[in-house]
């Protein structure tokens, strides 16, 4: 099994089809039959599913795929890590949309204050995503509300931020102590949409107290969420440094649960296996150098 088979396959598996693979590779369309073929005779598996002229990926293969990239991008760090080309090199940060719209910019312009050359490609989606593409070897390092799931995946922890509980102004609820969780039940919620870390633990909040409420919105937009209870439209759960202003302003009211913390931590994840070049570990640091006092905490 050579690296030559193993792009090949990705080649393949990305294109869709072998005559694309071998057109983007400059390849013969045999020689890249025969390399499929004897990666699965040499795994004694098949990689793809052969129906009416198309490939479709087998479980096998989905599985080798995820190792493949990982071999090709570890192949690539290699070559930044030996010649030590941190400096002018490419960092790719995936952020959960909380992190990649409030805080990311400020993050990364510490960070080009010490490498100028550095290009910084970003990928902005929810924790979900992000830990995902950690997974398939897509981006060096994420930062995420909450920790990551994956044994494959290595969390550290800073700061974070408070998650609080906000109504329009003019709210029942506005700025009162609930007794208990299960005040909210028959209220309208607008919520962040499932595989986000804040609708994550508030789901987890709600399974621990067998307790179900009604989302009417579901979006992966906090300044959706905002203008929707501004307008009266139902309560929601949202960090509390990006609901400040509303309440400062009386267009937003926060109320508690009695008994309920909702601080959370952020996390700076990266694969188990990864290398990581000095660029990544100086972003680690400068994130783990903030306190979280400018965020509720």
């Amino acid at each position: 099994m050579t690296l030559r088979h193993l792009k090949i396959f990705v080649t393949v598996c990305e294109t869709g089809s072998m005559t694309a693979a071998a057109s983007q590779l400059f390849i013969a369309q045999p020689s890249i039959s025969l390399a499929i073929s004897e990666m699965e005779e040499y795994y004694g598996v098949k990689l793809f599913d052969r129906i009416s002229r198309k490939l479709y990926l087998t479980e096998n293969g989905r599985r080798a795929l995820q190792y493949a990239r990982h071999i090709i991008e570890l192949l690539d760090e290699m070559e930044q890590g030996v010649r030590d080309v941190d400096a002018m090199g490419r960092l790719k940060v995936g952020t959960s949309i909380t992190i990649g719209t409030y805080l990311l910019p400020g993050y990364i312009k510490r960070l080009k204050q010490q490498y100028p050359a550095l290009k910084v490609e970003a990928s902005i989606a929810n924790s979900g995503t992000i830990e995902q593409q950690i997974l398939d070897n897509e981006i060096d390092v994420g930062i995420i509300e909450g920790v990551a799931h994956s044994p494959f995946i290595l969390s550290e922890s800073f700061a974070g931020d408070r998650l609080a509980f906000i109504c329009p102004a003019g709210h029942e609820f506005a700025g009162r102590t609930l007794e208990e969780l299960a005040e909210v039940r028959n209220q309208d919620f607008i919520l962040r949409e499932k595989g986000s870390a804040g609708r994550e633990i508030f789901d987890g909040i709600l399974a621990a107290q067998e307790l179900n409420v009604r989302p009417i919105w579901q979006s992966a937009s906090n300044q959706v969420i905002l203008q929707g209870v501004k307008a009266g439209l139902g309560i929601s759960i949202l960090p509390y440094f990006l609901v400040r202003q509303g309440i400062r302003e009386g267009e937003l009211a926060e109320f508690r649960i009695k008994g309920l913390a909702l601080n959370r931590k952020y996390s700076v994840i990266y694969h188990k296996n990864k290398f990581l070049p000095r660029s990544a570990r100086t972003l680690m640091e400068l994130c783990k150098e903030e306190n979280g006092t400018d965020r509720g905490l």
